[in-house]
């Protein structure tokens, strides 16, 4: 009789302290099979790293991971070229993997679909720059105006009433200073722009099903990225149709697809990787590894 398949789940208390949360889990997890699962929580001075290396070496069966998209970032790192599946639960403010991932976002609907589900490979983009390790990341990194955004928008606010925040700092944060930056693709000549932001993706869809990079899937050995340089504020809801309406042609957003993609800026400004604020600083090179991340999928 072949052993118990075991799972590990690494969960941000912060965003997910709720005991019928783990009850709803551990029971999931029981209903199919699975031995008690590894429970391990993030901590404020380790994000996640050490508890999916611990999963890792005691070779679990699978990985489920909830809280911020900042905490699915750092164990999907983790996770990448290992083969240990990552099922993504609902939990913090933006869940935008599990959004592109079709995942649902309630908790009961979600154990079940990726629980029942299979298996895909995805890309994972390894990401540089000054005053950055090097790292990864699975949906997006920024910088200008998409990380003022994410930093600026209150912590309370998000608690209450969620992504719409973002609104709030996105209104707050509409006339955020230009800056100029050389963007390279691949082994193309650079290209230089004055942006407001410059957002480098590996999916398409933002908060609001707001499609940010329309043709982008996390499996097509590809990264985007999007220019954003509306000159006034009376620009926004033209540039706006532009995101959201494929066929619109807009003149201040601009995309480029590629396998590496560089961006440096004239001087330091704020960044992000998938919705978390990181050091300032004037560049992000960004490369994606194909196939690196096996994710679980309804």
């Amino acid at each position: 009789m072949s052993p118990a398949r075991r799972a590990a789940v690494i969960v941000n208390p912060i965003k997910v302290d709720d005991e019928e949360f783990r009850r709803t889990v551990e029971s999931a997890l029981a209903e199919r099979g699975y031995a008690d699962p590894l429970w391990l929580e993030t901590t404020e001075d380790d994000p996640g790293v050490g508890m999916a290396r611990q999963a890792v070496d005691e070779r679990v069966d699978l990985v489920l991971v909830a809280g911020g998209d900042g905490t699915v970032r750092v164990v999907c790192a983790e996770l990448a070229g290992s083969d240990i599946p990552a099922a993504v639960l609902p939990g913090g403010t933006g869940n935008l993997l599990a959004r592109n991932l079709g995942i649902s976002l309630e908790l009961d609907v979600a154990l079940q679909e990726l629980l029942d589900g299979s298996e895909q490979r995805i890309d994972s983009v390894l990401i540089k720059g000054d005053e950055l390790p090097d790292d990864r990341f699975v949906v997006m990194a920024g910088l200008g105006l998409d990380a003022a955004i994410i930093e600026d928008a209150p912590d309370d606010l998000k608690k209450r009433v969620g992504w719409a925040a973002y609104v709030v700092s996105t209104l707050k944060n509409l006339n955020h200073p230009f800056v100029h930056v050389e963007i390279i693709v691949d082994d193309k000549p650079p290209v230089r722009r004055r942006a407001r932001t410059v957002v480098i993706g590996n999916v398409g869809t933002l908060q609001a099903n707001i499609p940010l990079f329309p043709d982008a899937t996390p499996d097509d050995g590809q990264i985007d990225a999007v220019v954003l340089a509306p000159r006034r504020i009376s620009q926004w809801p033209r540039l706006a149709l532009g995101l959201v309406i494929k066929s619109w042609r807009e003149r201040h957003v601009e995309r480029f697809i590629g396998k590496r993609i560089q961006v440096r800026a004239e001087r330091a400004v704020r960044r992000q990787l998938d919705g978390d604020a990181i050091a300032e600083g004037t560049s992000l090179v960004a490369e994606v590894d194909a196939s690196a991340l096996v994710v679980r999928v309804p």
